[in-house]
């Protein structure tokens, strides 16, 4: 396979840094291609402006059709078009960063907000007309595989811990991101006690990386609903029939229940 992985950490002798460096090890011994997109090492500009689309900056700013226009007509910022071009020549991203007030860090996210452009990403249409989101889209056929640290304990992110699951902490990125655009969103990979990790730590997390790199060709992605696979209405709202009385991000996972019987959530166990 032909990996991409992001990275966005400050530090490179952090544990993640040692992680991704170990990680990108594993994937080569393992026969697969990877290439980088270290941003803090780039110096990755994560603000969105009229220069990404080469737009008039004195006339008013609307970034999806804009950015769309420049997309399409070649004409978007070279250093977006690089990373691009990368996802195209890829089949698997690996996405790593620290957890940061429960999302990733600014330049992570502005690595998104200048790189999945509309018309790239998102935005695209079936034969139909038909709008491809949540498992469908630009960047359908890929695998995607989160990897974050935290400083919490790891009790604190189960299902009933003070910071919530972890799977419904990264909806926004696994779900309204990932998923979104087309991908096959893996489990992430959360390593906890990030901020005390000592050597058997390290090692530990290590091998639950190593693990999850072996099975990245063939793991079953999360089994989140498509937008287009019929559980859905032409509001949006999942069929009354599906995970009955039940509500909350749980509810968008196709092993909730289907029925009043059923089990499931808030989020999953």
């Amino acid at each position: 396979m032909n990996v991409l992985w992001v990275f966005a950490h400050p530090e490179r002798r952090s544990l993640n840094g040692a992680l991704r460096d170990h990680g990108a090890a594993t994937l080569g011994r393992l026969g697969h291609h990877v290439r980088h997109s270290d941003l803090y090492a780039m110096g990755w500009n994560p603000l969105v402006g009229p220069a990404d689309f080469g737009h008039d900056p004195g006339g008013r700013l609307i970034v999806g059709a804009a950015s769309e226009r420049a997309h399409a007509d070649g004409g978007l910022a070279s250093d977006i078009r690089a990373e691009q071009d990368k996802i195209a020549w890829a089949d698997a991203l690996v996405v790593q960063f620290p957890l940061w007030w429960f999302g990733m860090p600014a330049i992570l996210k502005g690595w998104f907000d200048r790189v999945f452009v509309q018309g790239f990403a998102f935005g695209v249409t079936d034969g139909h007309g038909r709008v491809l989101r949540y498992g469908d889209g630009g960047l359908a056929g890929r695998r995607a595989l989160v990897v974050t640290t935290a400083g919490a304990r790891p009790t604190g992110f189960g299902p009933r811990g003070v910071h919530g699951h972890a799977e419904d902490v990264l909806f926004p990125l696994l779900h309204g991101t990932l998923f979104y655009t087309g991908m096959d969103v893996l489990p992430p990979l959360v390593v906890t006690g990030a901020d005390r990790a000592g050597p058997a730590d390290h090692a530990a997390a290590e091998a639950a990386l190593d693990e999850r790199l072996r099975a990245l060709p063939s793991a079953a992605p999360l089994p989140y609903r498509a937008e287009l696979g019929g559980d859905y209405d032409d509001d949006l709202v999942l069929r009354p029939v599906l995970a009955a009385g039940r509500t909350g991000l749980g509810v968008h996972r196709t092993d909730t229940g289907e029925g009043a019987e059923g089990v499931g959530g808030a989020g999953p166990s």
